[in-house]
Formats: structure tokens, C-alpha cells, sequence
């Protein structure tokens, strides 16, 4: 089969290599229809995800066609349409059973194997999927390859970001409901002042998760302006990162606050330290960008006087389940696939 290989930072090969085999009894063999780039293969490509080793198959988004399956294998057959997180879950320990199944004891990440441990990824035309029963999700019906594709990696991630986020708030907007009358007939969001710090696919999804979650007043910010206009075409305000002062473009919409949540969907340190500069004291900086740093742009006393909520991590895949009931209803979640894919011969 063909498949793409990394062989070292800033070169990687379409190879012909064997096609998978079942290794072990839980094991699935999926034929590949869609195989996504996500961002955090640029890191592995780049160099920053020290390690890996040579000639194996990256990717960590695709879906398929089970093809073949392991004898303790439950609740699939051949012919199933479905799709992979990015990694694997056993199902039963301390991590899956609490839902924390990016975390899992025996998990491994598609795409990433070092010193010979780990699996292969997806951008192949078949892929062996550990944990088979407890790592798949059959796809609905109704639900195309391409939006099935988000919900491997990018929407799921950008849902987790703007979920934290609004989660993380609730007791601040608990007790204004509780003790202020005038908010006790608006809606949830109504006066939540959002920033989306990065406007690549994950940020997109996170713009369109939040509104999704009820969230009115949503900025993002940018230094590409293709990005930012599809942002507005997603229902937030976009905020131009040179041409315009972020800083004190939303602290004069928020009566010199400072935003109640800000999405970092970057994964550096300049991103990371705008994002906290951004934010009111007491509000929650949701985390998702990927940040190979050792260090933070603010310190602990910095976080002290704020009163900073951060939350960051891995999403797990227990989310792609949520999203699944609502992706196929949900219009800006029906265009995003349009935005956010192209087919490789497309690309000339």
C-alpha cells in the first residue's frame, strides 16, 4: 500500500509499505477513505516531537471501511463505516472508565512511534486500530466523510476548548443569576465577552463551538486575513493582530475588563501570553494549542493576582460521541467541512 513516512525533520516520503496485519485479538484493519493534516503533524514534521522514528506512517485523523476485524472484537463487523480519535483507548482502566480516555493507561497516539513503540498512523491507505471495540465510532448515517473527519481531531478539540472554557465560568454566572435580578431572565451568555486566540481549524471550531453553546459575543484574533474573514463567516468579530491592538480593542469593549474567557488555539508563547494579558481577573484561559515550551510567559504570581483559571489537555474521544448527535444539524458545523478540506489532487 502507499503511505506517507516520516524520515527525518522537514522530509517526509510516500513509500509503497506492506499493508497492516491484526497483532492482536482486539486489533481492526480499516481501508482509509479520508485522511486529515492536522496541525500537530507539523510538529512531528518540524522537528519539535523529538524522536520519532524513522519510516513510520503519520496522521492521526482518518476514517474508513472496517475491513477486517480481531475474534474479541464486540460491536463491529466488516463493512462498518467509522472513525478514529487520534489515539487509542483501552476502555477499562483508571482513565477510560472516567472518561479521561485521552489519558489512557495503554493509549498510543496514531502517527507516532518511537524506538518502536507505538502504531502507525492513518494518511495510509489502511491503518491497524488497537483497542478496537473501545477506540472506533461508527459514523451515523446522514453524516459525510469529511465532517466525520473533524470529529476525529479538529472539531472535537476546538469543542473541548470553548466546553473548559464555559464550564470553568458557570459558578461566576450561577451566582449573578442567584443574587443580581437583572440577570435573572437573560440567557446563560448573553453578556460573556469570548476571545478565540487563532484562526486555524481549531480555532474555527472552537468559534463555532462556543456560539454553538450558546455564546453571543465572540471575537478572534489573527494575523491572516483570509483566516479572520472565514472567522466572521463562523459568527465571530475579527480583530486584526497588527493592524489593530488587540489588547485595547477588547478591553474597550469590556469597559476596561478584560475578556471572561479567552480560547488559546496556537500552542506557543507569544499566543499564550497574549491570551493571558487579554483576560479580565477571575476569567478562564482555556488552553488548547499544543506548546512544546518549558516554560510559561507569566508566572505564578502573575496567575495569583488575576485569580486565573487555566485549563488545558488532551481532548478525550468520549466528546467525538456528544458531537455526533449534533454535527449533522448544526449549520456552521455543515459548512466547516467545505472550509476546512481539500482533496491533495485539488492542490495544483
Amino acid at each position: 500500500m502507499q503511505a506517507i513516512t516520516f524520515q527525518q525533520p522537514y522530509k517526509v516520503l510516500v513509500k509503497t509499505v506492506p499493508i497492516p496485519k491484526i497483532l492482536q485479538d482486539t486489533d481492526v484493519i480499516v481501508k482509509v477513505c479520508v485522511s486529515g493534516l492536522c496541525g500537530s503533524d507539523l510538529h512531528v514534521y518540524r522537528g519539535d516531537e523529538v524522536g520519532i522514528d524513522k519510516d513510520t506512517i503519520m496522521g492521526h485523523e482518518f476514517m474508513g471501511i472496517v475491513n477486517e476485524i480481531g475474534s474479541n472484537v464486540k460491536d463491529l463487523k466488516v463493512g462498518d463505516r467509522v472513525l478514529s480519535p487520534f489515539s487509542s483507548c483501552c476502555g477499562e482502566c483508571f482513565y477510560c472508565c472516567r472518561g479521561i480516555t485521552s489519558r489512557c493507561e495503554k493509549g498510543q497516539l496514531f502517527g507516532c512511534l518511537k524506538n518502536g513503540y507505538g502504531i502507525h498512523g492513518g494518511q495510509a491507505e489502511y491503518v491497524r486500530v488497537p483497542f478496537a471495540s473501545s477506540t472506533l465510532v461508527k459514523i451515523p448515517e446522514g453524516i459525510s466523510d469529511n465532517t466525520a473527519l473533524l470529529l476525529c481531531d479538529v472539531l472535537c478539540t476546538g469543542y473541548f476548548c470553548a466546553e473548559n472554557g464555559l464550564n470553568e465560568l458557570a459558578p461566576q454566572i450561577s451566582y449573578l443569576k442567584q443574587y443580581k435580578l437583572e440577570y435573572q431572565k437573560k440567557d446563560e451568555y448573553d453578556d460573556i465577552v469570548v476571545v478565540v486566540v487563532g484562526c486555524g481549524p481549531v480555532g474555527l471550531m472552537s468559534i463555532a463551538s462556543a456560539i454553538y453553546l450558546g455564546v453571543k459575543n465572540i471575537y478572534s484574533i489573527d494575523s491572516i486575513q483570509e483566516r479572520l474573514e472565514i472567522a466572521k463567516e463562523f459568527g465571530a468579530t475579527p480583530i486584526h493582530l497588527i493592524d489593530e491592538n488587540p489588547i485595547e480593542k477588547i478591553k474597550e469593549i469590556t469597559n476596561g475588563r478584560g475578556a471572561d474567557i479567552v480560547l488559546e488555539a496556537v500552542g506557543n508563547l507569544l499566543s499564550l501570553d497574549l491570551s493571558f494579558k487579554l483576560l479580565r481577573t477571575a476569567g478562564v484561559l482555556s488552553s488548547i494549542g499544543l506548546n512544546h515550551s518549558n516554560t510559561f510567559p507569566f508566572n505564578p504570581n502573575d496567575g495569583y493576582n488575576k485569580n486565573l483559571k487555566y485549563i488545558s489537555g488532551r481532548c478525550p474521544s468520549v466528546i467525538c460521541d456528544t458531537l455526533l448527535q449534533t454535527s449533522a444539524t448544526t449549520s456552521r458545523q455543515q459548512h466547516a467541512p467545505s472550509v476546512l478540506t481539500r482533496k491533495t489532487d485539488d492542490q495544483k
